[in-house]
């Protein structure tokens, strides 16, 4: 529709407008000025990703609104418009907008940056529409030939070829291994006793001997290595289940519309990780949560919603970064996150000066401020909270030994959530997932892209367009070189190919200040190229950055390589990583190969597993500490990984199951005859007190008192008390019910796990341990219910009353 075809003479469409006039934050005015339009007669609509909040904000300042959450209920909005009352509705929050009068149709536009002076939710400059992703499973067990495998019993090899054999006419594929002292074949459908070996330094092992007692030595040196790990882990958990937190309240209204104020659609992985954490703050056991994602996965929106509810609960919050950088960005995010609701955000860096430092650590004190984001520095002495109740800790293992200690002993307290970006395997997560809390987030924001690779050999014309083409689009770019010296001649030598661009330069050997200085500068858009060493591979994210230009890339590994080229791309826009390497004519053949290696590399490979594998191995030692990578060396990753899972499932297999009582269904006469006790008062005690009684002693108390009372005991109240005795012993040992199968065994009923039961077979004589046989459930006592019931009883206390010998004492308390 062109304007000019409704535009008929002297019939012209007025359609000036004017900005509404308010200051962010001042509420009363702005209410104000809207009562003054709706007098007027003016229809006003509130655009607002969270609607609610502003309504209520209008309605403490004498100014009605009314939020309908459904934008296609008309009746509802005529209704709200004829008595002049504001309507609220919300918006996804992608648009940047702003709020405007139009006289000509009497309307008035109100939108969150006159209420908050928010401008947009979603990241600067580019709007990224988020879909369901699926998460990508990379199979890491493609054998290649010459690749090292594990056999679990034979050790190491080497996978030469797969060959068919025939035998007896059945034609089969073997996997072909070479081992120290000769060739062994592993037909293909027992493939399962091998896995890839895979070491955390990238050393080639030594081949096994099939014959040698060595593999079996070294597997049994790991075995107890794991077993200890195991042990801490789980001593370690059960101290923390011991403790008492602060259990947070549940989600709040305003929780919810924070949360739906989140631009993007947020992914399955992401939404069980919120789910998680929300439940450990609930509950009053200090939470101790890890959220494991690769960068750019959205682990800051977890947090964010961790800290609003933290914050709305009346607590104070703490978020630790490694890096100046980090903590500046963290910072914006929230404060423009929180713009509307009243929650005083403070950051704590190198930035700050001592006057101001000195004023947050006041306000923290007081209470005053409500979220503090900063480096080290709040582990210091001078930082004293009033109320904290939440630590957020990003990128955990770049902080150093004593900074990871001050960390632990905040951590007993209060509750706690680590961020980190170096994967984890699934197979460690599933191992730990009962130990240590963890929230895995694999699934890539829908609008991440595979990132365009370019190999080719070092060109002024084609880096020129490569920089020129990224400038065109509003982007900027990173220079990557692989030494500090001779960087400002790089710089000299962009500068004279694209004279208009603006450069900064960074590399490691700057004074910290001055480093961080520019990379705010870079980040802020103050800058288009920045030339820097491999400094930036860490966690830094520009969004507007989706180019980068690697000169020499011969020089540098495979997982740097990867780590660099993942700092662009992040904005769902095509991103490019050109690799230059100098003209053919140098280069040894060593480098050659490694080319050779990066150009598989740009296909999202085998160089790509083979990176996410070490850095995931790096995840495994930073979890389990350093010398724990060494016993991965020795034995394979994937071997540890399920020595690990089977010595956690052993240790909690063994502990004895809770169970709330015993029934006992053996066909016996146990009762306390009218003419031993004929007084139906005491009769009643008696009973009472044999049933509460909780120990053989305190039984033998009560068997003595009524001898002196009452006279010698009758038969039938005897064995009254042998039943309370089996109760008490089965009760202790987990059973949770006796009874007779048909006429030949007795079947004890237990939720115990198999190497619980073992351990208690350990102490009953080796004649009676095959008439036990355990089955999940139960254990059935053969050819017991052949004897008489008395005799059935006296066998039955004796057995248990062995087994609990097999018990240490502290697995009953824990």
């Amino acid at each position: 529709l062109y304007l000019s075809e409704i535009a008929e003479e002297n019939q012209g469409l007025n359609l000036s407008s004017r900005p509404v006039p308010a200051i962010p934050h001042q509420f009363g005015k702005l209410a104000e000025t809207l009562r003054q339009e709706r007098d007027r007669g003016f229809a006003i609509w509130l655009l607002s990703a969270q609607p609610s909040r502003s309504v209520a904000l209008l309605q403490e300042h004498d100014c009605p609104a009314q939020f309908v959450p459904n934008p296609r209920d008309y009746l509802a909005i005529d209704k709200l418009q004829s008595q002049k009352t504001p309507v609220a509705v919300k918006y996804s929050g992608l648009a940047e907008l702003e709020g405007f009068i139009l006289p000509t149709f009497r309307l008035v536009v109100v939108t969150d940056r006159e209420f908050f002076g928010q401008h947009t939710l979603a990241t600067p400059t580019y709007v990224r529409k988020r879909r369901q992703a699926a998460s990508k499973q990379v199979d890491p067990n493609k054998l290649q030939l010459g690749d090292f495998v594990v056999h679990r019993n034979h050790g190491v090899g080497r996978f030469l070829k797969l060959e068919s054999l025939t035998i007896n006419n059945e034609t089969r594929e073997y996997l072909v291994l070479q081992y120290a002292d000769g060739l062994l074949r592993v037909a293909a459908d027992q493939v399962g006793v091998l896995s890839r070996f895979r070491g955390a330094g990238g050393q080639t092992p030594e081949l096994n001997k099939m014959s040698g007692k060595a593999w079996e030595k070294t597997k049994s040196k790991v075995r107890k290595a794991v077993k200890k790990v195991a042990v801490d882990l789980l001593q370690l958990y059960a101290q923390r289940s011991q403790q008492e937190g602060f259990t947070f309240p549940i989600d709040t209204p305003w929780q919810q519309e924070m949360e739906d104020s989140f631009p993007y659609q947020a992914t399955p992985d992401q939404l069980k990780a919120i789910q998680d954490v929300k439940r450990d703050m609930e509950n009053p056991r200090p939470m101790d949560r890890l959220v494991c994602g690769d960068v750019g996965f959205g682990k800051t929106e977890v947090a964010i919603r961790a800290i609003f509810k933290a914050v709305t609960s009346g607590k104070q919050v703490a978020l630790l970064a490694p890096t100046t950088i980090l903590t500046q960005q963290h910072y914006h995010t929230i404060k423009e996150r929180f713009a509307p609701y009243p929650i005083q955000v403070g950051l704590l860096n190198r930035f700050r000066t001592a006057e101001e430092r000195k004023e947050i650590q006041q306000r923290l004190t007081t209470g005053e401020l409500d979220i503090v984001v900063g480096t080290h520095q709040l582990l210091g002495k001078g930082v004293k909270f009033k109320d904290l109740g939440l630590l957020v800790v990003d990128e955990e293992q770049r902080f150093g030994v004593n900074q990871k200690e001050k960390i632990k002993a905040l951590k007993t307290q209060v509750d706690v959530l680590t961020l980190s970006a170096t994967p984890i395997p699934r197979t460690l997560y599933m191992a730990l997932s009962g130990v240590r809390e963890m929230s895995l987030i694999t699934t890539p924001p829908p609008s991440r892209r595979p990132i365009k690779t370019h190999l080719s050999p070092y060109d002024g014309e084609v880096v020129r367009t490569a920089i020129r083409q990224e400038l065109d689009r509003g982007g900027q770019i990173f220079y990557v070189v692989p030494r500090v010296e001779g960087i400002e001649e790089v710089a000299g030598r962009i500068r004279e190919m694209v004279p208009t661009a603006r450069l900064a330069i960074a590399h490691g050997q700057m004074q910290e200040g001055e480093l961080e200085a520019t990379m705010l500068t870079f980040s802020n858009g103050e800058a288009d190229i920045l030339v820097c060493t491999t400094i930036i591979e860490s966690g830094l994210d520009i969004p507007r950055v989706n180019t980068i230009l690697v000169e020499d890339a011969q020089r540098f590994g495979l997982s740097q390589l990867y780590q660099l080229r993942g700092r662009v791309g992040r904005a769902g826009i095509q991103a490019h990583a050109w690799l230059f390497y100098p003209k053919q004519s140098q280069l040894t053949d060593a480098a050659r190969q490694r080319l050779r290696a990066i150009q598989e590399f740009t296909q999202l490979g085998s160089g790509y597993q083979l990176a996410v594998r070490d850095m995931e191995i790096r995840g495994v030692g930073n979890l389990l500490g350093a010398e724990q990578s060494g016993q991965m060396d020795a034995i394979g990753f994937d071997l540890y990984m399920e020595m690990l899972e089977e010595a956690i499932k052993e240790i909690r297999g063994q502990e004895i199951p809770q169970v709330d009582d015993t029934q006992i269904d053996l066909n016996l006469t146990a009762f306390i005859p009218a003419d031993y006790i004929p007084d139906l008062d005491q009769k009643m005690t008696a009973y009472r007190a044999v049933a509460s009684a909780e120990s053989k002693k305190e039984l033998a108390q009560i068997a003595a008192d009524w001898i002196d009372r009452y006279g010698t005991i009758p038969h039938a109240a005897q064995q009254l008390i042998r039943v309370m005795e089996l109760k008490q012993v089965a009760k202790s040992l987990g059973f949770s019910r006796i009874k007779p199968e048909g006429k030949q065994h007795v079947v004890l009923e237990t939720p115990m796990e198999e190497p619980a039961w073992n351990l208690l077979k350990e102490n009953l004589p080796d004649h009676l341990k095959s008439r036990f046989v355990y089955t999940p459930g139960k254990v059935t006592v053969r050819g017991l219910a052949v004897l008489k019931a008395d005799q059935q009883l006296e066998n039955l206390v004796d057995y248990l009353s062995r087994m609990k010998g097999a018990l240490p004492e502290p697995v009953m308390s824990a």
